[in-house]
């Protein structure tokens, strides 16, 4: 199992202030009259919406052991079927999700707040550039699994374990990207106007430049927690994710490779619910990108 790497948007076009301005209204009625948006949106409502409820559709211990139980199908009794230890894999799905979509998402905070911060710094400042994307680069050159899984083996098996171990190697994408875009913007006639006339170079941050890279920054942030989720499940299947007293899908999948022949729901349900969460925050991001893609706005 391997480690998203997060896919980068187009770069934006510059010369035209008018490319970046984009309704609130237009994008929603873009957004809602987008059939694989909505789809995506529907899909993640409803897995979040059961893993915040957890306790309430699955109410109960999800680790409660019951060897007189061990291995029954999906069922009246019990929806997911059991595991080898008797435990009812509804609830682990449900409870699971509880623990990796919070991942994702603390990630997702996380690594994209850095990166906006650190990507808009370098963009704008050349000699901060210089230093700091040779830092990049560095860190770029492993593969995001080696360094989140040796990240994760010093520190221990623990959700803080991952959610630091996923923040660091997402960053350095992120941060490309937010750099990338900040690069383009800062040539716009407007920028150099406002700098023209002493706009202090905060506000020329927060009123100019944020605005106008925040459609990309959007996109990319779906395609981190979709690679922050993964990850998740990969350093959990591997043994060096949340620890044997949490629950996640990953862990619920690392315990079940061993009996795939013998009880394939156990690993089913549990894949299910990753498959689809991957799914729909990859085609999220790909309709995000559309709708919010300046070009292709116009063109509709």
């Amino acid at each position: 199992m391997t480690l998203i790497q997060a896919t980068s948007p187009d770069r934006l076009s510059g010369g035209d202030e008018e490319a970046f301005v984009t309704t609130n209204r237009s994008v929603w009625q873009r957004l809602l009259a987008n059939p694989t948006a909505m789809a995506s949106i529907i899909m993640l409502t409803i897995l979040a919406l059961s893993a915040v409820l957890a306790p309430l559709l699955a109410p109960g211990n999800p680790l409660r052991v019951s060897p007189a139980d061990r291995f029954i199908p999906p069922g009246a009794e019990h929806l997911f079927g059991t595991d080898n230890l008797g435990r009812d894999m509804l609830k682990m799905v449900l409870h699971g999700g509880r623990t990796s979509l919070l991942v994702g998402l603390v990630v997702t905070v996380i690594s994209m707040s850095i990166a906006v911060v650190l990507g808009a710094i370098s963009g704008f400042y050349r000699q901060v550039d210089v230093v700091l994307m040779r830092l990049v680069d560095g860190l770029m050159a492993f593969p995001g699994i080696v360094l989140a899984t040796a990240a994760a083996g010093i520190m221990g098996p623990s959700m803080t374990t991952v959610i630091t171990s996923l923040s660091i190697v997402l960053i350095a994408p992120s941060l490309r990207i937010v750099r990338g875009q900040v690069l383009v913007v800062r040539e716009l006639q407007m920028i150099e106007a406002a700098r023209a006339v002493g706009v202090p170079t905060l506000r020329l941050f927060t009123r100019y430049i944020l605005p106008a890279v925040s459609s990309p920054i959007l996109v990319q942030a779906s395609f981190i927690f979709s690679a922050a989720v993964l990850g998740e499940a990969g350093l959990s299947f591997i043994g060096v994710g949340i620890g044997p007293k949490e629950l996640s899908w990953g862990n619920a999948l690392t315990e079940a490779r061993n009996y795939i022949a013998q009880a394939p729901w156990i690993v089913l349900f549990p894949g299910l619910a990753l498959m689809f969460t991957i799914l729909a925050l990859n085609l999220l991001g790909d309709s995000l990108r559309d709708i919010l893609d300046p070009r292709l706005a116009r063109r509709r």
